[in-house]
Formats: C-alpha cells, structure tokens, sequence
C-alpha cells in the first residue's frame, strides 16, 4: 500500500472507489473490535487503509472526535495484537466532516493476531487466517530466507565444476563482474557467498545447488517447472507438456525453447518484402518466466512454477503473492526481492533485469509487438502475468524488423512472385511449372529456384526429377 493520503480530494476520490482488499470502511468508533481485526489482516496481507466515519454506501459521515481521540484507537490497537502492529492514526477533513484514517503497512513480522486469532484480507471482506497458512508464515519468521539457507547434507560432489565455469565466464561478459577462473571452485563458491567452512566442513547454501547441483531437484524438489501447450483456450487437451528439473538458468532456457516450438511464426510476401513476425514478443515471454523463478515463494513446496500456452494467450504462474510492499498498483514503480540472492546471481548472467525494470520492459515489448500490455493479477497466493496473443490476426502484427527487403537479396521479378505463390497461398513448385509460369527454360527455372533455396526464403523438397520447392 503506497503511503497514506491525506489530501481530501484523493481521500473523496478512494472512499468513491469503494472498499477493496486495501480499503475498509467503518461507521463509528463504536466498531473498534472489527477495526482491529481489519488491521490485522491489513497488516498479514498487502497493508492498507482503515477509514472510520465512512458508512457501507460509501457516504462521509464523519465522527465526533471529542468522544474519542486518535491516541486512544492507537493504543486499542497496539495493545490487543501480537506481534504488536504500530499503525499510523490521523484526523483528516472529509467533506466538511472529521475521519480517522488509519495507515497499517503489510508486515514483515507475520502472522499477527487479534484476541487469539490471525485474520487476512479477501476481496472486501476480513476472514480467519487458515491454519496451514498461519504455520507456514510462523515457520517463515523462525527461518532464515530460502536461499540462504544451508543444505547440510550437500557436498562439494554434488557440484558440477563446469556450471560455475560457465556462469563465471557469463558474469564477467555480460555485467563485467571481475572473476577469476583459475581459482579452485570452493574459493569462487565463497566469493559469491554461496559456501562457507564451519567446523573444519564446507557448508552448501540452496542456493548453490540451484544454480550449480549436479541434481538441484534433490535438495529443492519444488524448484521445477511445468510447461503445457493446450488445445483451445482451456486447460483441458495436451498438445505438447514437459516438466523440467534442471539448474535455474538451464530451465529457463529449456522453457524458452518450449515456447518456441509451441507458437506461430507467420509470414507474407507483399511487393519486394518478406515479411515474418512471431506469435509473440519471445523476450517479453523468457522475462516472465525468469522472474517467476526469481521472485517466486520457495517456501510453497506443493507447487512450482507454470507456464500454460494456449491458443489465445500464455500464462505464467509462479507461488506466492507478491512480496512487500508491492502491490498490483506499484508493480513497476517499487522495487523489492523475496529471494534476494538468487535474483542477484540470475540479475550478474542478465537472466532478469532489476524487478521494476523487468515489468516495464515486458509492457515495452508486448506494445512494440502491436498486443496489449501483460496482464498482472494476484490469483489465491500466486503470481500471474497473462500475454494476450494475435489469435488470426498476426500478419497485422508485423514490425519493420520483421521485414525482410528481398531486393536486397538480388531476387528478381519472377523469385518474388514465385516466393509470394509460396508463402502466401502455401503452393509447392516443380521446374516444369516454373517454367510454365514464367516462360523461361528449364535452366533458368533451376537457377531461380537454386538461388531462393540459397537465401533461405525457399525450401527444396524431394529429390531428382520430383524435387518440388516451398517455403
């Protein structure tokens, strides 16, 4: 939640938008104990505003703060929730009338509670936190962040050398991170904060083995992720699916090339050009999929990362909400890190970009391309970016880097004609009809075919006197 607003035209523009997951509206003071479960679950979700003097219809209808003063509701609340929430309790002038503002920002000390009991934010409403969930975050504030944590039965074995070499040497192409090859690997382990002695023993953080195990998934089984390429617009008939468990850098690579093989390449002759555009903007799908693996929450061990193609759009899902204090409303603006050491060794070999810069180049690519900008929702507790694509519409999508200028290449009249019978209308030539076409000889036939398949705008099918070309 961004900071509290104190200007009244903004406060009459947000009570106008009514409640949200941020926003609560309360009549009296005489609905304190509500007041405090919502600031508990403010505090436990995405933080926010509690307005009091605001009624359900969203009309101001203002307290009497003789009755009560806002250090009184301050210590109503510090004093009935645990872990204490301090939040900050102003009187600001609504329409001519007094309102309590309270500001609670989203918590890095969950859960906390209210008279025994953990609330969380759904939608409009103020709910009991589940129990899973409340251990989950009790065991989250007792351990120290995923990747940093040891894995104590890991070993120098379990460490492929050759994946530190290359990441060295990517490092230091790509960001100019100063490296030095020729260092045993448990030194260049430590440089990167990932090893340490302890007891005369080498000690592996999770980290390390995500980036650099022999077997990442046997220390993190929940690091993978899972691709599916669908039938139609709905998660119901595979065409293509594949899960994948190699090192983070390897998988995102692998995910890229699933998109790849799974979406349209489409092309057009029009005049002397040829032109060619892909489905979607691949950079702006490969950004998504590696901050999913960046940002995602590690501590969610029933799931991993997913990335769903289907015939109108690509989702890519990762666990977890965002991290604080992102909201939906700041993405892009507001930097933060959940897993801030792998974000750091992905951001050294350019895997991702800084977050906030990540999301803005994903909006750039997905308008250059001529689609909407990605979608970003927070569905249950995860992440998902959704790229809409072109459906039949994709030849309307051609940029001028897509255009290929097939004078350029020394074609003459007849190759682009030919060409433009090959890709537009899909038709397969022999020499013979070539020659029919055209009125050439045979030779001349040859050669101008030869030459297409040469430039690479043509493809040469069969063999001998059956030879057919297409594009």
């Amino acid at each position: 939640m961004n900071c509290p607003m104190s200007n009244p035209a903004d406060l009459l523009t947000l009570i106008a938008q009514g409640e949200s997951e941020t926003v609560e509206f309360k009549r009296s003071v005489a609905e304190l104990e509500q007041v405090v479960e919502t600031i508990v679950a403010l505090a436990n979700t995405h933080g926010g505003l509690v307005l009091i003097g605001v009624g359900p219809k969203d009309e101001v209808v203002g307290v009497d703060v003789g009755q009560v003063t806002g250090e009184r509701i301050a210590n109503r609340i510090t004093g009935n929730t645990d872990p204490v929430i301090y939040p900050s309790v102003q009187i600001v002038e609504v329409a001519g009338r007094k309102v309590f503002m309270i500001a609670v920002p989203e918590s890095d000390n969950k859960p906390h509670l209210t008279a025994g009991r953990a609330f969380v934010r759904v939608g409009v409403t103020t709910v009991q936190m589940r129990r899973d969930e409340y251990e989950r975050l009790l065991l989250l504030r007792r351990q120290s962040p995923f990747d940093r944590r040891e894995a104590l039965d890991a070993t120098l074995e379990d460490i492929a050398e050759d994946k530190v070499r290359w990441y060295l040497a990517r490092a230091a192409r790509e960001r100019n991170i100063p490296v030095d090859p020729a260092l045993p690997t448990v030194e260049n382990l430590k440089r990167l904060e990932l090893a340490r002695k302890r007891d005369g023993r080498l000690v592996l953080t999770v980290a390390a083995l995500l980036f650099f195990g022999k077997q990442p998934r046997h220390f993190a089984p929940h690091s993978m992720i899972r691709l599916a390429r669908f039938q139609g617009t709905t998660p119901s008939n595979f065409i293509d699916r594949l899960d994948l468990a190699g090192t983070l850098p390897e998988m995102i690579d692998e995910a890229e090339r699933f998109v790849l093989r799974n979406t349209r390449v489409a092309a057009k002759v029009t005049g002397f050009e040829r032109r060619e555009i892909t489905e979607y903007p691949y950079a702006a799908v490969r950004e998504a999929i590696a901050n999913a693996v960046a940002h995602r929450d590690y501590d969610r061990e029933d799931v991993g990362v997913r990335v769903s193609i289907f015939g109108d759009r690509i989702e890519v899902q990762s666990p977890g909400r965002l991290p604080a204090p992102l909201t939906l409303d700041t993405l892009g603006e507001e930097y933060a890190l959940r897993n801030r050491v792998i974000a750091e060794l992905l951001f050294n070999i350019r895997y991702i970009e800084r977050w906030n810069t990540g999301i803005l180049r994903m909006r750039q690519l997905m308008r250059q391309h001529g689609l909407p900008e990605p979608v970003f929702q927070e569905v249950g507790q995860t992440f998902r970016v959704t790229f809409t694509g072109p459906g039949e519409h994709i030849l309307d999508l051609i940029p001028e880097a897509g255009v290929t200028d097939l004078r350029a290449l020394g074609l003459n009249e007849r190759q682009v004609q030919a060409l433009a019978l090959m890709v537009n209308e899909g038709k397969e030539l022999s020499n013979r009809q070539y020659c029919d076409l055209f009125g050439v000889t045979y030779t001349t036939a040859f050669r101008d075919l030869s030459e297409l398949v040469k430039t690479g705008q043509a493809r040469k099918i069969g063999s001998g006197r059956a030879s057919r070309y297409g594009a």
